[in-house]
């Protein structure tokens, strides 16, 4: 029986403590009662959690948030689906090539990437649009649904599909019946990820967006540029807390190490 080094366990309980402790101050200075942000505190408080419902240009961001993450990550799973399969179970000539091309948003700085979408969108009057916005988001989330498409698709036994081709089901009951629901955990992971991005990604939303058009992100970014109170931070915190019931809704239907490691 192997045992984990003492030094190797040490390192993952720092690093886990250097990633959680933000996190855990945030959600903490949340609950002051001061005007300002402080931490550690005298007592605690709801009063920001309140002042988010007076917060009008806030929960406006927030429904478009959710709207354009569910948009864009349905979207990218439409246009991956097909792409994963014909990439993973598929050679052809340019399949390198193709999937370059459809993971090279992970590739490009986001910056960079916000500036090119910016002058595309202004030649073709999209600058500012909600449609604009949607098809930059849905273009930027796409290689999340890809990577874990692809890797779910990777060990599907094709016998499968041809035995029940050779039992008179049709191409599309083969998909529906028999592919699909191996490909199941990858799209649900895979949509759940690109969701989580498109509804938390700033900067390239700051060169698409309008101000009819701002994301929560980006009001944030905003706000906190001219304004220091922790009216941030409890916004934080509540999307802290339905990332991680997401995630744990996640875990429990189909295992985030199934989804992450592309096992069947």
């Amino acid at each position: 029986m192997s045992h984990t080094p003492l030094i190797l366990r040490l390192f993952h309980w720092l690093f886990m403590v250097f990633m959680l402790a933000p996190l855990v101050v945030v959600v903490l200075v949340s609950f002051t009662d001061k005007g300002y942000i402080a931490f550690p505190f005298d007592g605690a408080s709801l009063r920001w959690y309140s002042a988010i419902w007076n917060a009008t240009g806030f929960i406006d961001s927030f429904w478009l948030s959710l709207g354009l993450g569910i948009v864009s990550a349905t979207a990218a799973v439409m246009f991956a689906v097909p792409a994963a399969m014909a990439i993973a179970w598929h050679r052809f000539a340019g399949r390198e090539a193709v999937l370059g091309l459809l993971m090279s948003p992970l590739m490009i700085p986001a910056i960079v990437f916000g500036i090119a979408l910016l002058r595309l969108f202004t030649h073709l009057g999209l600058s500012g649009s909600l449609w604009g916005l949607g098809a930059a988001h849905t273009v930027m989330v796409l290689p999340f649904v890809m990577r874990l498409v692809i890797a779910a698709a990777t060990g599907y036994d094709h016998t499968l599909s041809q035995a029940a081709t050779s039992l008179g089901a049709s191409g599309w009951t083969v998909f529906r019946r028999i592919e699909l629901p191996h490909l199941v955990p990858g799209i649900a992971g895979g949509w759940l990820i690109a969701f989580i991005t498109s509804f938390d990604e700033v900067t390239m939303s700051l060169f698409v967006s309008s101000p009819g058009t701002t994301t929560l992100p980006v009001r944030m970014y905003n706000y906190i540029a001219n304004t220091i109170d922790p009216l941030l931070a409890s916004i934080s915190s509540l999307l802290i807390l339905v990332t991680l019931v997401l995630m744990i809704i996640l875990d429990r239907a189909f295992g985030l190490d199934r989804i992450l490691g592309g096992k069947a």
